[in-house]
């Protein structure tokens, strides 16, 4: 029998909680003694609970005072060197991520938990008014000087370093892709542009002798697996009706725009959502007329859940103004 040290594994629950706020996509956060923003996450106890989704919904209810509606896993994030200090021999975390959707009314939050704007984190995400400043001010410049530092092809990439920062940041006329967030913060990790890059001892991070504040960084690898979760959902928006579970059982069609506007980063032109909403059957009129929106009253309507067995991909496939 071999005498080999293994070292432990621990499973940990790690989640990204949505909501909408104000027409802003927030994210449950949770302060730790460290000093730095994090998702809620607690270890999965086998003993107690059957099933990861179990034991998520147990703790996030426990310590966040949230009852979570809808759930699906998104990935299992286990790179040692982004869950640990140099030189750690203690076990190593693999974190399952999940992401979740809720309302904010819908519990009594715990103290220390709060939903914060996701685009806090991700600044460069939000193209809702235009293009935002700090992609070409900031974030391009350094990718264009560190994609020019090494030309030689990556064996384990598909794309060179100036393929990436074109695609991903869609610069020299490429389109932005929404749906690319995990690419994109990847990337600047990688460049070594991100707090957590310098946190973790990444070369490219500590060769750098200043730095620019991009997005507010996160305990462990909890930015990435909030990455993960927006372009999870972002994709989602165009092929489930995914929407909804953000939005009151009766809701006007402008507050319905704005969550997906809030959700994708785009802005969208009234008329051709509405079309849209009208062609794909998603909601149906309550007959109730709104006096709350500030203006002239509105009609209110509801999700029509016929349409979940009518067809098989019941989203709204949006395109934004670019």
């Amino acid at each position: 029998m071999s005498d080999t040290h293994l070292t432990p594994i621990e499973i940990g629950l790690t989640a990204a909680i949505v909501a909408i706020e104000d027409n802003e996509p927030a994210i449950l956060t949770a302060a730790g003694g460290d000093g730095l923003t994090g998702l809620p996450f607690g270890p999965f106890d086998a003993v107690s609970h059957r099933t990861f989704e179990i034991g998520l919904r147990a703790w996030v209810e426990a310590q966040a005072g949230l009852r979570l509606g809808y759930v699906e896993q998104l990935y299992t994030f286990g790179d040692r060197g982004r869950h640990t200090e140099p030189g750690d021999t203690g076990a190593h975390i693999v974190s399952i991520g999940y992401l979740a959707l809720t309302r904010p009314a819908e519990g009594a939050r715990a103290p220390g938990a709060t939903f914060e704007p996701w685009y806090r984190f991700f600044p460069w995400e939000d193209w809702r008014s235009a293009k935002p400043d700090i992609i070409e001010r900031d974030i391009v410049p350094e990718l264009t000087r560190w994609a020019a530092q090494d030309e030689a092809p990556e064996a384990n990439r598909a794309l060179g370093r100036k393929d990436r920062v074109r695609l991903y940041f869609g610069t020299e006329g490429a389109p932005w892709d929404e749906e690319r967030v995990l690419d994109r913060y990847e990337l600047l990790y990688e460049a070594g542009l991100v707090e957590e890059a310098r946190r973790d001892g990444r070369p490219a991070a500590l060769a750098r002798r200043s730095w620019l504040p991009l997005g507010v960084s996160m305990r462990f690898d909890h930015r990435r697996v909030l990455a993960t979760a927006i372009a999870r959902l972002r994709a989602k928006l165009k092929y489930r009706p995914v929407v909804f579970e953000l939005l009151p059982g009766e809701f006007t069609l402008t507050e319905l725009q704005h969550t997906v506007e809030a959700i994708s980063g785009r802005h969208l032109h009234k008329q051709n959502f509405r079309r849209l909403v009208e062609q794909g059957a998603l909601v149906e009129p309550t007959g109730v007329v709104s006096t709350q929106t500030g203006g002239r009253p509105a009609a209110l309507f509801r999700f029509r859940r016929e349409v979940l067995q009518e067809r098989p991909a019941p989203g709204l496939r949006v395109r934004g103004r670019r």
